[in-house]
């Protein structure tokens, strides 16, 4: 088949769309308008139809130029995304991966998988952004990768599958539920928990004992996983975590851990993009390394 038109008529022809002027346009794509209206009555007489109506100063797509728009962007993006691919083959592409987590402990798997990473791409950059909302963020155009357990039904997003791993309730070896097999929602009542603020978005709080009719003696919100061990160790209250997060202090005996109910409570935490965003190959790599690694402890049992 024969194309009749270049990159360069159908970037011009989104610019004049986006602006609604040849000067705007021209500006936006660094030519002058002279070179920019050549170009436009260059791809009209290669099609043999005008691309846009001339009314006044505006500039408004025909019918043949709101069509051939729609390919025009695919095709000037799928072209991006593969030059951006290219460009990593050697493991020597330079780029940013923006990167939030919902899930404060990811330090403790983090590192190594960066480590993997950089030895393929030492040149590509991983921000971590711990204060922000991951999913708006990543909406927003803010974020590359947003790390979560329950991201929404949107279309916008791209999931994919991480590890699983279950989360159990944190206490001192001397706490009165330490001697059960497992602890039901009902068996919090009364209980002062830990968790991670805000409390509106606590697990513990809206996923397991509000949905049971069981309220806490009190709450106490703690940002740091390290310090709801060791209040958890000191017998302040019951914590709400990560199995694998807390491996090597259950196996020193500092705390003991016991699963929610005799099923436990799993999660299924997912790597999310936006789904037309780029994908050059160093975060298509960063993606495939996200949905291979299972951290230590994640699959154990008590």
């Amino acid at each position: 088949m024969s194309v009749k038109l270049e990159i360069r008529h159908l970037r011009l022809l989104a610019a004049v769309a986006d602006s609604g002027s040849v000067t705007a346009a021209g500006k936006c794509l660094h030519l002058t308008q002279s070179a920019l209206s050549h170009q436009l009555r260059d791809a009209e007489e290669k099609l043999g139809t005008a691309l846009f109506l001339r009314l006044g100063k505006k500039m408004v797509l025909t019918p043949a130029g709101d069509k051939l728009l729609v390919s025009a962007r695919r095709i000037v993006q799928e072209l991006g995304d593969a030059e951006a691919q290219i460009e990593g083959l050697d493991g020597g592409a330079r780029g940013v991966i923006r990167l939030c987590t919902e899930c404060y402990t990811c330090y403790h798997w983090l590192p190594p998988l960066l480590k993997k990473f950089h030895d393929k791409f030492a040149n590509v950059e991983v921000n971590i952004d711990a204060a922000c909302f991951a999913i708006p963020a990543l909406l927003e155009g803010k974020l590359d990768v947003a790390i979560s357990s329950a991201p929404p039904r949107n279309k916008s997003l791209r999931l994919t599958p991480m590890f699983e791993d279950e989360v159990v309730l944190v206490m001192a070896p001397g706490h009165r539920l330490a001697s059960s097999s497992h602890v039901n929602p009902r068996d919090l009542a009364g209980e002062t928990v830990l968790i991670y603020p805000p409390r509106e978005e606590s697990t513990l709080l809206q996923k397991v004992m509000r949905p049971a009719g069981v309220e806490p003696r009190r709450i106490i919100e703690v940002p740091l996983t390290e310090a709801i061990v060791e209040m958890a160790a000191a017998g302040t209250g019951i914590g709400f975590l990560a199995r694998w997060a807390v491996g090597p202090q259950v196996e020193s005996g500092r705390i003991v851990v016991r699963p929610l109910s005799t099923r436990g409570f799993r999660r299924q935490w997912h790597a999310v993009t936006l789904r037309n965003q780029p994908v050059p190959l160093y975060l298509a790599e960063f993606l495939k390394l996200l949905a291979s690694y299972v951290p230590k402890h994640a699959r154990l049992r008590a």
